[in-house]
């Protein structure tokens, strides 16, 4: 045995809105035995599987026009219009786990649209938050992953800056400087989830205390390949798993201290049997 000394990050797991997606999808799953989900409910394979083992049933967007009179979970990402008027003529129930913090971005984005007014997203192409804010616009909002997309000369003169909410909030004031510096006037609106974007100072400090770092995240997760590079900037001992089969025993040295974090789309539990398959070794 390497008596190694294992502590998870208690700041580390879901946060709050795919708390709520989950616990509505397992109510219903208690009732009924199944219900449809659009899109994976969360960026992490294990607990998708875990739920569809209880019956969470994904579907996409083309799965979606076929079916007619069923429940269907919408994900803490929210969705377009489109998706609500779809589901009012197949006659689909909608159960709306949408994160509050996006439906309040979504309102925004809506209300600044119907003023006529220039916008900008900062934000990942084609994930599903930004889908559903560009449904806000009919699609008319620019959205950009890095400032180096816009041709500054050719952009308004006065435009409204909005984020995606999980993006870092240094980067986003970064690019509300480098516009302003180009003569444009930005009504910038900070809409930033700050339980995420927190998350990455708490993680640096967290990673900085072992000799070795397990960063456990889905690979499908944006947030988690983030924070990964956060920790492994802060402790270059850092690797990354999606679950507990993938740790390895000589990754490790005798008596060394281990912490356990992850992304805000990994669940407690999968942490928890990383850490026991650890306490193996």
């Amino acid at each position: 045995m390497k008596d190694l000394q294992v502590q998870i990050d208690t700041h580390s797991g879901f946060c709050f809105g795919v708390v709520y997606a989950v616990e509505m999808a397992e109510e219903i799953l208690d009732e009924q035995g199944y219900l449809y989900c659009l899109g994976d409910i969360v960026h992490n394979d294990e607990e998708v599987a875990r739920l569809s083992r209880k019956g969470l049933k994904i579907i996409d967007h083309g799965d979606l026009y076929g079916l007619r009179d069923e429940k269907v979970l919408i994900r803490a990402h929210g969705e377009p219009p489109a998706t609500y008027e779809l589901a009012l003529r197949n006659n689909l129930t909608l159960i709306d786990a949408s994160c509050p913090v996006v439906l309040k971005l979504q309102n925004r984005i809506k209300n600044s649209f119907d003023k006529g007014e220039p916008i900008y997203i900062y934000g990942k192409h084609g994930h599903a938050e930004v889908v559903g804010l560009l449904g806000q616009t009919n699609n008319q909002a620019v959205v950009f992953q890095d400032i180096s997309e816009l041709e500054l000369s050719k952009l308004p003169k006065n435009l409204t800056l909005y984020s995606q909410t999980t993006k870092s909030t240094d980067k986003f004031y970064e690019i509300n400087q480098t516009l302003s510096e180009a003569g444009i006037t930005v009504s910038t609106n900070d809409t930033i989830c700050r339980q995420v974007s927190n998350r990455d100072k708490e993680l640096r400090d967290f990673a900085r205390k072992f000799d070795k770092v397990v960063f456990v995240a889905g690979s499908k997760s944006s947030n988690g390949k983030v924070l990964f590079k956060a920790c492994t900037e802060s402790n270059p001992h850092t690797f990354f798993v999606s679950n507990p089969e993938q740790v390895e025993q000589d990754w490790f040295g005798q008596n060394e201290s281990v912490g356990i974090c992850g992304a805000t789309s990994t669940p407690m539990w999968l942490m928890e049997q990383v850490r026991e398959r650890i306490l193996t070794f």
